[in-house]
């Protein structure tokens, strides 16, 4: 049934209870586990020594927030997988989970502002919404 799991990361502790979640459901269907973080743009500054030590900083944080979720799902037998991506969250597990033919995404749920959230509304909720597979929002 669900062959190809999406794990959202944002380092969150949500983020992480949904690594928890993603490998009890992985561990039962066989599944795939795709790890996925997506650091914002930069800058349009490219090739500066800033926007090269930013992106460089980025791209650490990144590989840190999915080394601690490998480390979360510990020894296992699951195929695990990463992308580490520059763009907005959304729309970059959003095309991760297309290209890669997702059956289920799983995230966090993290509370922003009220105003914020009406206005910008949430990853969660975006994800959620365009998705072409179910979307898991743990709590």
């Amino acid at each position: 049934m669900y062959s190809t799991i999406i794990v959202a990361l944002d380092g969150s502790e949500q983020s992480l209870l949904a690594v928890k979640h993603a490998r009890a459901i992985a561990e039962c269907f066989r599944s795939k586990l795709i790890l996925v973080h997506a650091f914002p743009y930069t800058s349009d500054a490219r090739d500066s020594m800033a926007y090269n030590n930013l992106v460089a900083l980025r791209v650490k944080g990144g590989e840190e927030i999915i080394e601690t979720a490998r480390k979360l799902l510990g020894q296992t037998s699951i195929k695990v997988d990463e992308d580490l991506l520059e763009g907005p969250a959304a729309e970059a597990i959003l095309s991760v989970a297309g290209t890669r033919k997702a059956d289920l995404i799983i995230m966090g749920s993290r509370g922003m502002g009220s105003l914020k959230g009406m206005v910008f509304g949430s990853v969660s909720t975006k994800v959620s919404h365009y998705a072409a597979c179910p979307v898991m929002v743990v709590r």
